[in-house]
């Protein structure tokens, strides 16, 4: 996968949230969290909200619109 879908590291970084907090959070292994950052994979919806939940964000906010 090429192509940017979310700007989940991005949001990170303006937050202060590390991606081992962000992993302790979710329950989740950091490698996870790492591949979403990157764009490798993408979480699930589900997931994502509960990312916007944690970064105190929109869930618009951590996505790439068109």
């Amino acid at each position: 996968m090429d192509r940017k879908l979310n700007r989940i590291k991005e949001i990170l970084v303006r937050e202060g949230v590390s991606q081992k907090d962000l992993a302790f959070k979710l329950e989740k292994n950091e490698h996870t969290i790492s591949n979403w950052c990157i764009n490798k994979s993408q979480p699930h919806l589900k997931e994502l909200y509960k990312v916007a939940e944690i970064l105190n964000v929109n869930v618009c906010e951590l996505l790439i619109s068109d």
